[in-house]
C-alpha cells in the first residue's frame, strides 16, 4: 500500500473505529468527558493539535525538541502511552518512519490520524524514492500546513461533539494567523536580492520553503536523515557552493553537522572559497520545533528564527 493511501486509511477508518465508546477489548480507551487525552508523534504536531484543542485537550509528545523522527526508534513507553490515547495524531507521508510502520500494523488498537491526510496529491512534492512517495516536510509552506486544520479539527469534533464550537473557533483564529504568518515571511524573505536565494543545509528538508517562497535549495542528505551520504555527495556539494559564491550554509537543531564541516573543508582545501556554517543558537530548525519555553517553541516562532537566520546570513 502507498503512504499516501496508508495515510488516507488511517486517518479516515481509524479515526471511525469505536468513537464514542464500544469496540473491541483491545480497542483504543472510551471517550467520555473532556479532557481528551492525545498523543503526538512530533512537537510540530502537537503545537497544530494544542492550538485547535485548546483547554479540552491534554497533549503527549513522543519526539521531543532536537529528536530526528526519520530515524526514531519507538519504545516500549511509546506503546503504553499510544494504547491510552484518545486519539493519537501523526504527520504522515513517511516522516516519522518505523513509528508510522507501528501504527499502520496496530490500526484497530489506536484512533490514529495523520493530519496531512487530507492535502491532495498535486500539492505535495515527490520524496525521490526516499522513504515514501512524497516529501513529509510540508510545514515549511504555512499555507499548506494551514490545510491540516481541518483534518484535526474534524477528529477532534468527531470524538467530542460537544467540544466542536471550540474547535472550530480555535482553528479559525489560527488560520489566520497562519495567514498572517505567511505574509509576514514573505516580506522578510524578499528582501535577500534574488541571487543570492540558495539555501543549503543538513537534510534536504525545506524543498516546500523553496518552492512557496522562492527560494533555491539543497540538502547534504535526502528527503530523510536515514539515507547515507557518499563521498561523491559531499564534492559536488562543495563544488556547487564554489561556482555560486554561496557565503553560508545552515545546521539542523536535529541532524548531526559533521557532513557540512567536511563540505566545507573540501570548499577551501579544494576550490579556496571560505563558506560560514551557521550553527549553535542560529541553527535551523527542521524536523523538530524548539524547547518549550523558547520563541522556537511554537510554530508560528520557529518559523520566525528560521525566516530572520536565513535573511540575516544570505541577505548581506
Amino acid at each position: 500500500m502507498g503512504t499516501a493511501k496508508r495515510n488516507a486509511v488511517l486517518a479516515v477508518v481509524v479515526v471511525g473505529l469505536a468513537l464514542g465508546g464500544g469496540g473491541c477489548s483491545n480497542g483504543p480507551p472510551e471517550f467520555r468527558e473532556p479532557p481528551v487525552r492525545v498523543v503526538a508523534t512530533t512537537t510540530l504536531v502537537a503545537d497544530l493539535v494544542q492550538r485547535v484543542g485548546g483547554e479540552r485537550v491534554i497533549v503527549d509528545t513522543l519526539m521531543g525538541p532536537g529528536v530526528d523522527p526519520h530515524r526514531y526508534q519507538p519504545t516500549a513507553g511509546d506503546r503504553k502511552k499510544l494504547e491510552t490515547a484518545h486519539l493519537v495524531f501523526f504527520n504522515g507521508l513517511h516522516l516519522e518512519g518505523k513509528m508510522a510502520d507501528l501504527l499502520a500494523k496496530n490500526a484497530g488498537r489506536f484512533r490514529a490520524v495523520a493530519v496531512t491526510a487530507a492535502l491532495a496529491p498535486a500539492e505535495l512534492l515527490p520524496a525521490d524514492g526516499e522513504g515514501g512517495e512524497f516529501d513529509p516536510h510540508v510545514w515549511f509552506n504555512v499555507s499548506l500546513w494551514a490545510k491540516c486544520l481541518t483534518t484535526v479539527t474534524n477528529a477532534l469534533a468527531e470524538l467530542d461533539a460537544a467540544g466542536r464550537p471550540l474547535y472550530e473557533a480555535n482553528a479559525a483564529a489560527y488560520q489566520k494567523e497562519l495567514e498572517a504568518l505567511d505574509w509576514e515571511i514573505r516580506r522578510e524573505l524578499a528582501k535577500v536580492p534574488s541571487a543570492k536565494r540558495k539555501l543549503v543545509t543538513s537534510h534536504d528538508a525545506f524543498r516546500y520553503f523553496g518552492a512557496a517562497y522562492h527560494y533555491e535549495v539543497r540538502g547534504l542528505q535526502g528527503v530523510s536523515t536515514a539515507s547515507e551520504t557518499s563521498t561523491k555527495d559531499r564534492i559536488e556539494l562543495a563544488k556547487y557552493l564554489s561556482e555560486h559564491r554561496i557565503p553560508a550554509v545552515f545546521t539542523e537543531t536535529s541532524v548531526p553537522d559533521e557532513g557540512l564541516r567536511a563540505v566545507l573543508d573540501t570548499c577551501q582545501r579544494d576550490y579556496g572559497h571560505t563558506v560560514q556554517l551557521i550553527g549553535g543558537s542560529t541553527a535551523l530548525f527542521s524536523d523538530a520545533l524548539g524547547p518549550p519555553e523558547t520563541p522556537a517553541g511554537t510554530y508560528c516562532g520557529m518559523i520566525r528564527h528560521n525566516v530572520q537566520v536565513i535573511v540575516t546570513a544570505l541577505g548581506n
